[in-house]
Order: structure tokens, then sequence, then C-alpha cells
């Protein structure tokens, strides 16, 4: 696919978690959480190396029991709350910058595939001369902005967009996709020039609203062991059956 192009996978997990201290490593269905993104990268046609970014050594140790490479740790001031995911990735690219592609994978998006990696880089390398990154979107079904409100200063309901309330059926909608933590993979010197993966020649890698959960709190730990349990139901479900 990727001819003379070398693909790294670059997973993000710092210690730190407000939400759900260190989420990166409890345990899901059986595995750390992490386990679920490392054996997705692992099984992959196209990935070449497989690095873990992190400021913490017992989500290090566990990382490399699943067969991940742990090449340095993470210096404190890319592991706080302000630091930016494009400092992470300039720091990991830095130890490797002879990689083209680079594949961010979040740990708190466990029920990401294989395919799903795989199917995203095929993707972009089908369209690079219009694009140069893609990112993991899903639909917008329930939460759509045209049946939200908001509270006014008088404690009443408002439209949270126009003057006046509208009866819309939902059929009658324009799509809209939200962004999701799934995939985010980008040419290399256009995310360093860049320093982002949303841009004017990004495409859209369309996952499953079901696939879309992300590992915040503990309520989404619980609804996302019920979604692996229940994977067949919902993949029986997308295919009509």
């Amino acid at each position: 696919m990727y001819k003379n192009k070398k693909i790294l996978a670059l997973i993000p997990a710092r210690a730190g978690s407000k939400g759900l201290p260190q989420k990166n490593i409890l345990p899901l269905a059986n595995k750390s959480l992490i386990a679920w993104s490392i054996n997705a990268a692992k099984n992959s046609k196209y990935v070449d190396k497989l690095i873990i970014s992190t400021d913490d050594d017992n989500i290090a140790d566990v990382a490399r029991s699943y067969g991940c490479e742990v090449p340095f740790i993470r210096p404190d001031h890319l592991a706080t709350d302000e630091a930016s995911t494009i400092d992470v990735i300039m720091h990991a690219v830095s130890y490797f910058d002879d990689y083209d592609y680079l594949v961010l994978l979040e740990p708190t998006s466990p029920l990401r595939e294989t395919n799903d990696i795989d199917s995203a880089l095929e993707m972009l390398c089908q369209n690079r001369a219009r694009a140069d990154s893609i990112v993991s979107v899903s639909k917008v079904e329930a939460t759509h902005p045209a049946f939200s409100v908001k509270i006014a200063d008088d404690g009443l309901i408002r439209p949270y967009a126009g003057d006046e309330f509208k009866i819309i059926r939902r059929q009658d909608l324009s799509p809209l996709y939200f962004f999701e933590g799934t995939v985010y993979i980008s040419d290399v010197k256009q995310l360093l020039l860049k320093k982002t993966f949303y841009h004017d020649r990004t495409m859209p890698y369309v996952v499953p609203r079901w696939k879309s959960i992300e590992i915040d709190e503990r309520i989404d730990m619980i609804c996302c062991e019920a979604l692996i349990k229940n994977k067949h139901l919902l993949e029986r479900g997308a295919n009509g059956t």
C-alpha cells in the first residue's frame, strides 16, 4: 500500500486523570484499558512500529507486558493538564524522525479494531493527492443541535439556535458528524508543519455510534463493557441481519 513509506503508531497515556485515576491501566473486560489499543495496532498490516508515550512507570510496565515499546518516559512538562497533544507528538517523533505517517491511538477509545486502523490508512493512501490526514467521526443522532435548548436568565427554555421553536422531523435534518477518538492519521511533515490533524486537507473516517464511546468516567467503563459483551448483536444490526 504505502510503498517505501514507514508508519509509526503512537499511544499517548499519561498517569494523571481527574475523572478516573489511573484509567489507562484499569481492567476492561479482563484486559487493561490500554491493551485494547495495543492489540489493535499490533495486528495492523501496515504499522511498522508501535510506541507508547507515558510519564508513568506502572503504565510503561503494563504496556511492555502487552508487547508495546516504551522508548522513553515522557518529561513532566508534557504530562500536565495543560500539555497539548501536538507537543506530545512532536516529542515522540523527535526520537523517530524517519517515519512518514503517524497513527495516533487514544487509549480512551478501546472499541477501535485493527480494521479501523488499516481501512483509514488505505483511505488516506488512495486519496493522498487531496488529503494529508484522516480523522474518525461519528454521526450525530440523538444529540443533534436542532433538538438542543438553552436555559435563559429567567429560568425558562429557549431555542439553542434561532428565535423560535420549530418542529423538525429527524429525517429532514442534514447529517452532522462529531469528532471522536478512534483514529487520527497524518503525514508527519504536514502534521509538524500545521500542528493539527484538522485542516482543509483532512478526510473523515466514519465509525458507527457504538464505537465512538470514550472512557472518561466510571460510567463509560460500565457502558463499554456492556458494548463489548454485546458486540455480536451490534455488528449483526449494522449488517442488517
